[in-house]
C-alpha cells in the first residue's frame, strides 16, 4: 500500500500557487502543469517541430512514388514513357516540386535535430536561427533547384 500524498506545505511556493500552474503528483512531488496552446505564444521552434512531423509523413508518400517508378521501369519502355509523360505534366511537376520541398525540409530539419542532439544550439538565439533555416530554407532551396532545372532545359512545361 502506498501512503497518501503529504498535505500542502505553507513554506513551499509551489503549494501556495493560486494560478493553477502547479499540481501535486501522487508521489508527493510538485510539478508544473503542461501548458496548452492558449498559454503559449506561437514560436518558430514550434513551427519547425510541426513541419518536421508533417515532412516525415510526406516523405513516406514520396517513397511510395519512387517505389512505383521502379515498378514502372520493370514493366518496360511503353509503361515508362506513359509515366514520364505524367511526371512531365503540370500536375506531375507540381508533385515533383512538393516532394523536392519535402526532401529539403527533411534534410534541414534532420540536420537541426542532429546539431541539437549533440547539446549544441539549445539556447534561444541559436535554436531560433536553426528553426528559421529549417522552416524557410526548403522553400528557397526548392525554388533554386527547380529554377536550375528549367534554366538548364532538363524540365519544361
Amino acid at each position: 500500500m502506498s501512503a497518501p500524498p503529504p498535505a500542502a506545505d505553507p513554506t513551499n511556493e509551489a503549494d501556495l500557487d493560486q494560478t493553477g500552474r502547479f499540481v501535486r503528483q501522487p508521489n508527493g512531488h510538485v510539478r508544473p502543469l503542461s501548458p496548452h496552446l492558449q498559454i503559449w505564444r506561437w514560436h518558430i521552434t514550434m513551427t519547425a517541430s510541426i513541419l518536421f512531423r508533417v515532412t516525415i509523413g510526406a516523405i513516406s508518400f514520396g517513397a511510395l512514388i519512387v517505389l512505383g517508378w521502379l515498378a514502372v521501369l520493370a514493366c518496360g519502355p511503353d509503361v515508362a514513357a506513359r509515366f514520364d509523360a505524367l511526371a512531365g505534366s503540370p500536375l506531375g511537376l507540381f508533385i515533383g516540386f512538393g516532394l523536392t520541398l519535402v526532401l529539403f525540409s527533411f534534410i534541414l530539419n534532420g540536420t537541426r535535430h542532429l546539431i541539437q542532439d549533440t547539446g549544441a544550439a539549445l539556447q534561444l538565439k541559436p535554436a531560433n536561427l536553426l528553426s528559421h533555416i529549417a522552416v524557410w530554407g526548403p522553400i528557397v532551396l526548392a525554388v533554386l533547384f527547380w529554377a536550375g532545372l528549367f534554366a538548364s532545359g532538363r524540365v519544361s512545361l
